[in-house]
């Protein structure tokens, strides 16, 4: 995978270019550009400073960066549903947010399915975020 982000892209750019590790950098730039790859159907949005994936207008995964990891955000109810596979991959979940160390690989099959069952689940979703309880 490129350590370059893919030009679809570029709208992240703010956020990669912000990452002093390089390192780090490229790590992230690699799982941003396998989502564009893997879910083309995704169109990328740079919101609140972070950068994140939706789908007719709703949200389906974001990014955030740490010291120690970066975060992927995919809602309380898909972490809730994945919780037991992502501590199973020795990574760490938060009330929000799946946590990934640097350096340690990345589950892609467990994202990959993480996503798919944000996009199922949120078919005829019309807003951003799923209302509270969902």
């Amino acid at each position: 995978m490129s350590t370059l982000l893919m030009p679809k892209l570029a709208v992240f750019e703010p956020f990669t270019t912000a990452i002093t590790d390089t390192t780090h950098r490229k790590q992230v730039i690699t799982v941003l550009n396998w989502v564009s790859t893997t879910f083309p159907e995704l169109a990328p949005r740079y919101a609140w400073k972070q950068p994140m994936f939706t789908q007719h207008d709703t949200f389906i995964v974001g990014f955030s960066v740490a010291k120690p990891h970066f975060n992927i955000a995919l809602e309380k109810t898909t972490l809730d549903h994945f919780a037991p596979q992502i501590s199973a991959s020795d990574d760490r979940v938060t009330t929000m947010l799946w946590q990934v160390a640097y350096g340690h690989p990345v589950n892609y099959s467990l994202l990959q399915q993480a996503i798919q069952y944000n996009l199922d689940t949120k078919q005829t979703m019309t807003t951003f975020w799923r209302p509270k309880g969902n």
